[in-house]
């Protein structure tokens, strides 16, 4: 194993760790990527790796999207749910389609601004977790289909690096109402059509790009990204309920923070 594939392992870990969670795996697969010296063609394992984590959450949820998917074409409130969810989904699909180019060519290549949209996202993170909010909604199942567009709206945020594209759903969905805990786990079902759409679009963009050392760096990232990903997921929800967002947003705060220094002192 060379050293490239040792690396790609190493951010597949940080993948699956962080996407779930409020804390941007882009931004830390970005500047995990920056300090080690590790490049990918058009920045492509920094999204097609996240097929691991994808993979991770429908292993998780199989059982209940195989009851959802059976449960269809009788029930309505499963129908509700399954177009809560589309329609969550559609201005990522819309805004990222018109904007890839501009969001992996730039926005992906400004590592001072991905660290400090993690200390602000952390700060606003921290204000939220502490706000005392009076939740109307507190199962996925019942999210009226305005909340989900809304929610959706939230999400279009974390096509900025650092943003975290589960804090920003997770944070406006609180704003808006719902609970710690469902508000997670609406993140998570968004997060499966979302991440899908963003793999298929950046293989379609630079599958032509990609040598053999690059795709066999971004499988070993996809097995570490759902090793680690299947173990987030089954405990997210319970760590939610029991500490909130507070250790995120603070983890945020010290990794965008040791990341401006670590830019101010080596570059």
């Amino acid at each position: 194993m060379n050293e490239t594939t040792i690396v790609g392992a190493l951010l597949g870990l940080i993948e699956g760790l962080t996407e779930f969670v409020p804390v941007s795996s882009t931004a830390h697969l970005l500047l995990a990527g920056h300090f080690l010296g590790f490049e990918s063609p058009g920045n492509s394992f920094e999204v097609l790796v996240q097929l691991g984590a994808i993979l991770a959450i429908l292993s998780v949820y199989f059982a209940r999207l195989w009851a959802l998917a059976v449960a269809l074409p009788s029930s309505p409130r499963a129908r509700h749910f399954v177009g809560a969810i589309l329609v969550a989904f559609l201005p990522a699909a819309v805004i990222g389609a018109l904007a890839h180019g501009f969001i992996k060519s730039v926005l992906f290549e400004s590592t001072a601004l991905i660290c400090w949209v993690l200390i602000v996202g952390g700060i606003i993170l921290l204000i939220i977790d502490r706000m005392k909010l009076r939740p109307k909604y507190t199962n996925v199942m019942d999210y009226p289909l305005s909340l989900a567009f809304k929610i959706g709206l939230c999400q279009c945020l974390a096509m900025i690096p650092g943003t975290s594209r589960s804090g920003a759903t997770i944070a406006g969905a609180l704003l808006m109402g719902t609970d710690k805990r469902s508000a997670a786990e609406f993140s998570f079902f968004l997060a499966m059509p979302t991440m899908a759409g963003a793999f298929t679009l950046d293989l379609y963009k630079n599958y032509d790009k990609l040598a053999y050392d690059d795709i066999v760096t971004i499988i070993v990232g996809f097995v570490m990204a759902f090793i680690a990903g299947v173990i987030v997921v089954r405990s997210l929800l319970d760590f939610v309920s029991r500490h909130g967002f507070a250790p995120f947003a603070w983890w945020r705060i010290t990794v965008g923070s040791l990341g401006l220094v670590g830019l101010w002192l080596l570059g």
